[in-house]
């Protein structure tokens, strides 16, 4: 059982915004998987509605995984903690902002929850899009999170691309840029992920540890706004935090 529910998940995690449909062969070839044992996991799969048959005798994910995110996007307390508090930041911070929290996922940031007003332009990366946990405000304060074992060793996995990315020479920098973001309480970039975009984001924890990051961004922000902004995300953040802190409900870390 054990063993099938593993090629299952491996089976699954095929599937993503560059290839959104896979056939039994294309998986077999990726995955070196005999061709019956495929079939066998993908007819469990499309029973339970995890994938679904499209053209091109493909398969797709399918309409179970709606389901469950939205039993997760209407239960999960980190949410409904912090959806009025970010109303709140985006009606003081005006109509062409976007407040949004994200968690950490595997080696990357996912934003879980996202308001924006009516003259927002978007970033492209909204609920559900991965983001790279060393680039952009709303992963650096993520990213200053983390135990310093847990940061040796993202950095030694991607050590090239945090160079390049950061502008940096070794270890010792990085870690300076990381030490620096955790005094201050909170992180401002300018375009490390989407041109002209600014994004100010702090940290929210429950009883002192870390959970998730807070993120305020727009594009072609002058000086002023950015240092008035501030204060506001980090104490929207704070307030966040406090609120779960005081609910005792199950919350994921």
């Amino acid at each position: 059982m054990k063993k099938n529910t593993s090629r299952q998940i491996m089976i699954l995690q095929l599937f993503d915004r560059r290839r959104p449909a896979w056939t039994v062969e294309q998986m077999r070839r990726t995955l070196k998987i005999p061709t019956s044992t495929i079939y066998r996991h993908v007819r469990n799969l499309v029973g339970a509605q995890f994938l679904a048959p499209v053209t091109g005798a493909a398969y797709a994910l399918g309409p179970a995984f709606i389901k469950y995110e939205s039993i997760i996007h209407d239960t999960d307390p980190l949410i409904r903690h912090a959806d009025p508090i970010m109303n709140a930041l985006l009606a003081r911070s005006g109509a062409d902002c976007t407040v949004m929290i994200s968690k950490r996922f595997k080696d990357c940031v996912m934003c879980v929850h996202e308001v924006h007003g009516a003259k927002a332009v978007p970033s492209g990366y909204g609920r559900g899009v991965e983001m790279p946990i060393f680039a952009g405000a709303t992963s650096k304060a993520i990213l200053a999170q983390l135990s310093a074992r847990a940061l040796k060793s993202l950095y030694l996995e991607n050590h090239v691309a945090i160079r390049r990315r950061l502008k940096i020479r070794d270890w010792n920098e990085f870690a300076a840029i990381v030490k620096q973001i955790r005094k201050a309480g909170y992180v401002v970039t300018k375009g490390e992920v989407t041109a002209n975009r600014v994004g100010i984001a702090a940290p929210i924890t429950r009883h002192g540890r870390p959970v998730a990051s807070l993120t305020l961004s727009g594009n072609k922000w002058g000086e002023r706004r950015i240092a008035e902004a501030v204060p506001v995300v980090r104490k929207a953040a704070d307030e966040i935090s406090a609120s779960l802190s005081r609910d005792r409900t199950l919350i994921s870390r």
